[in-house]
């Protein structure tokens, strides 16, 4: 008698923007090396970073697809929700991560600078979301998470537009959470303090007093893995050496 063998049940679809670099590297692998059978579709601008990305995933066992797309471009956004679509056929967890930062005071920073920070870390959110929510909404299910950052908690002096941005993008969650949550669908912003990433080179700042993007990552992957009965609804992650005055 010939046994067949078991064939890997199928995890998670799950749509990973900014996949490339930082915390949403760290998300990515972490999904394909915490959740058996996940399916990643990993979008980023630079077709050779998130290469390598995707590939340490494979390696990891997950299924995923790269998808080099410029957020910014809604013909672009449209296109790869298409594609995700039609590779996976649906989507669980979107995580909109991409997101760009550029500091500036604002009375030296031109009107066109401030609008393209929106862009980059507001408005683009918004895009990716709406290509994907309708089908979430028609299946009654899914996990949506918004990047926002501890400056959308506060003001910092030479960052206005930054933190208009990341303040937009929390208010986007909440406004969000509200309309969708009756329906299925679970909505958590995440709001991460100074994290390690390779933004950070030649700046100088000692690496060893930032959070871990592994760390950050992590929390996504909790989020998820609660009951459907229960939605975490806003983090705050900071770095410890922040809290002690080092």
């Amino acid at each position: 008698m010939t046994v067949k063998s078991a064939q890997p049940a199928q995890g998670p679809v799950v749509v990973v923007t900014g996949a490339s670099q930082g915390i949403g590297a760290a998300i990515a692998e972490c999904f394909a090396n915490r959740i058996p059978g996940a399916r990643l579709a990993l979008v980023a601008t630079n077709p050779k970073h998130l290469g390598a990305i995707a590939e340490r995933c494979r390696q990891a066992g997950a299924e995923v697809e790269a998808l080099p797309a410029d957020l910014n471009d809604n013909v672009q956004v449209e296109r790869m929700a298409a594609e995700v679509h039609g590779r996976f056929g649906h989507v669980d967890v979107l995580i909109n991560n991409a997101g760009r930062w550029r500091g500036g005071a604002a009375h030296e920073m031109q009107v066109s600078e401030f609008l393209q920070v929106l862009q980059d870390n507001l408005v683009s959110m918004f895009a990716v979301t709406r290509a994907f929510l309708a089908a979430m909404l028609a299946r009654g299910s899914g996990d949506i998470f918004l990047m926002s950052s501890t400056s959308g908690l506060t003001g910092l002096a030479n960052n206005a537009a930054y933190c208009a941005a990341k303040h937009g993008v929390a208010g986007f969650s909440k406004a969000l959470r509200a309309e969708v949550a009756s329906r299925g669908i679970r909505v958590c912003c995440v709001y991460p303090g100074p994290t390690e990433s390779p933004s950070w080179a030649g700046t100088g700042v000692d690496l060893e007093k930032l959070m871990s993007a592994a760390d950050i990552a992590n929390v996504f992957v909790d989020a998820y893995q609660m009951s459907r009965r229960s939605v975490m609804e806003d983090v705050i992650l900071r770095p410890l050496a922040s809290m002690q005055g080092v």
